[in-house]
């Protein structure tokens, strides 16, 4: 047994977190600021920022403050769980939880202020027993299915469900919203059919002599193609990070990526032609070449579809992965470059005038760039950029 010292030095380094893993996701908050402001230039509305799924890679917390030091009064999330978060972190803004509900956690909504969908008349019984029973009202918006067929009151349906709404005594209607199905690309009419079938939803509330509440309706996509869809109030998702949602979107926001991932070569060798490379021995060097192990995988959510397909940039210049990508490495050929141990490689980002973007990943992996970004995990640190000072200890909120 290896006898440890007991020296308060040790003790605080084994108690504090390890961070020296040369893999980490570079975030720049500053162009977040940035896209939020070009945005809210572009539609002229009011703008919810989404920060669901870990800010979509970029880190729930730490972007939710950034976005709320810099003007943002209002945000969007899945699930309770992150609305939580977000309060225990002193994020005190507006936060709209749009995923569907189970009525034992409406207590949680209700003990942290948080907005909640209603998507059923169902659900608004149970949002309504759970704040009698708490002596407060419930803040809601509406959710009106209008082509996804996820959640929400069909629009032709909604009446009486909006009427019940309007007429009870424990919750107040804020918002009344749809999400769009096809807005990524600018040249599907699914859009101007969805519009109008949340439109004629609406409509129930001048019917009613109701006030008419926050309409939202637009994504990323509907903020870049689909100006009618603007109403009341947006809510980009994957634009505010700078990443084009599909790749037939059209770059109508000048907006710029957020996120960068990086490594360094941990290892090096020379392997002869004909020598396999990796798990199931599915690339053979063509030639003598040389070859560069990275320390990132599949683990960290890199994706595996990337094997012998991706590539990176070392020193400036674009070189390809080759075998499959490991649970935590994967190797590249470098052919006849040079590279040492520690040298830079970025998987996505800039580097000495070379670029590879989430887009291009995406293409590559076979999939979106929404995946791309939200499976980066945990694993990774992430280190961040151009912040605006708060309190590393804000007020917890139970």
């Amino acid at each position: 047994m290896v006898a440890i010292p007991d020296t308060g030095e040790d003790v605080d380094r084994m108690s504090a977190p390890f961070t020296q893993r040369p893999t980490r996701i570079v975030v720049d908050l500053e162009a977040i600021a940035g896209n939020l402001r070009s945005i809210q230039a572009h539609v002229g509305v009011p703008v919810m920022p989404i920060v669901k799924a870990n800010a979509y890679g970029h880190g729930l917390v730490q972007v939710a403050r950034h976005l709320q030091a810099v003007g943002a009064d209002r945000m969007g999330v899945a699930f309770v769980e992150e609305g939580v978060a977000l309060r225990r972190a002193g994020v005190s803004v507006p936060i709209l939880v749009m995923g569907g509900i189970f009525g034992h956690q409406v207590g949680q909504f209700l003990a942290h202020d948080l907005d909640i969908t209603v998507s059923s008349l169902s659900k608004l019984r149970q949002v309504e027993a759970t704040a009698e029973a708490a002596g407060r009202r419930a803040a809601i918006h509406l959710k009106i299915d209008t082509g996804m067929e996820r959640i929400g009151v069909h629009g032709y349906s909604a009446g009486p469900f909006i009427e019940a709404a309007v007429r009870s005594r424990w919750c107040e209607v804020r918002g009344v919203y749809s999400h769009l199905a096809c807005a990524d690309d600018p040249d599907s009419p699914m859009t101007a059919l969805q519009l109008e079938r949340f439109l004629e939803a609406c409509a129930h509330f001048d019917r009613l002599g109701a006030p008419m509440p926050l309409r939202h309706l637009a994504n990323s996509g509907g903020v870049l193609h689909f100006p009618d869809t603007h109403l009341d109030m947006v809510r980009p998702g994957i634009l505010l990070y700078g990443v084009l949602p599909d790749p037939a979107s059209r770059p109508t926001v000048a907006v710029r990526p957020a996120l960068s991932l990086v490594s360094q070569v941990v290892y090096f060798k020379i392997v002869r032609a004909g020598a396999p490379v990796g798990y199931g021995a599915t690339w053979t060097a063509p030639r003598d070449t040389r070859l560069v192990t990275v320390p990132i995988g599949y683990g960290d959510g890199w994706p595996r579809a990337l094997s012998s397909r991706g590539q990176v940039l070392v020193r400036g210049r674009r070189h390809p992965l080759v075998g499959r990508v490991c649970m935590d490495q994967f190797m590249v050929d470098i052919g006849e470059d040079s590279a040492f141990n520690e040298d830079e490689v970025v998987l996505v980002g800039e580097q000495d005038g070379g670029s590879i973007t989430v887009e291009e990943v995406a293409r590559t992996a076979g999939t979106i760039p929404y995946e791309i970004l939200v499976q980066l995990n945990e694993r990774i640190p992430r280190e961040y950029r151009g912040a605006i000072q708060v309190s590393p200890d804000p007020p917890a909120r139970d």
